[in-house]
């Protein structure tokens, strides 16, 4: 598992917020006075813990990643069969839904891609290739176990599941309805399952 960079309690705070930010207004939507407005600290304050906004960028997605390598972790110990493992993966992404329709904090950082700094993309382009990666390892044991059947490879698969729950929640979002990850990820799930 990656460690992410140690941050101080002050430094936490200002990337939690940050983070909530993200996934309410995105990347670009805020500033660091909109942080210090709701830490109720200076901007010269913020800059002491982040001296640059990407540099708090690539704090919030470590942060992001750190929790969901563990939160995978706890599926693989928890889920026996595939697609009880993937079912539990949607419901990470369903619970972040049903916090206000908020969306994948790296989800929303990959829609601005083309406007982030080197550092923060790295960081997006490092928490979705370890989802794949851990998805594709699931859905190739529950195709080597015949408890998924596909004439797909594991990697599409996973891709394929990785962009609809994504998906999912953007257009959610966009239709403010009570459709989530886990009813596309169910419809997906369950065709894999004949």
């Amino acid at each position: 598992m990656n460690t992410p960079t140690e941050l101080s309690p002050s430094a936490q705070r200002i990337a939690e917020v940050a983070q909530a930010l993200v996934q309410e207004v995105g990347y670009n939507g805020f500033s660091f006075e909109h942080i210090a407005q709701q830490v109720g600290m200076r901007k010269a304050s913020i800059h002491h813990h982040f001296a640059s906004k990407a540099d708090l960028g690539v704090a919030v997605v470590q942060m992001y990643t750190h929790q969901f390598e563990y939160a995978l972790q706890g599926i693989l110990a928890s889920a026996a069969t595939a697609p009880q493992r993937l079912r539990a993966y949607a419901g990470l992404f369903e619970a972040t839904y049903l916090n206000n329709r908020n969306l994948c904090v790296c989800g929303m950082l990959g829609a601005e891609s083309n406007s982030l700094h080197e550092t923060v993309k790295l960081e997006v382009q490092r928490f979705f290739q370890m989802n794949l990666a851990w998805l594709t390892d699931v859905v190739a044991q529950g195709l080597s176990s015949a408890t998924l059947n596909s004439t797909w490879q594991a990697q599409e698969l996973a891709e394929t599941l990785l962009s609809l729950l994504e998906g999912a929640m953007l257009v959610g979002r966009s239709l403010s309805a009570p459709l989530g990850p886990c009813r596309a990820a169910e419809v997906f799930i369950s065709s894999l399952m004949k």
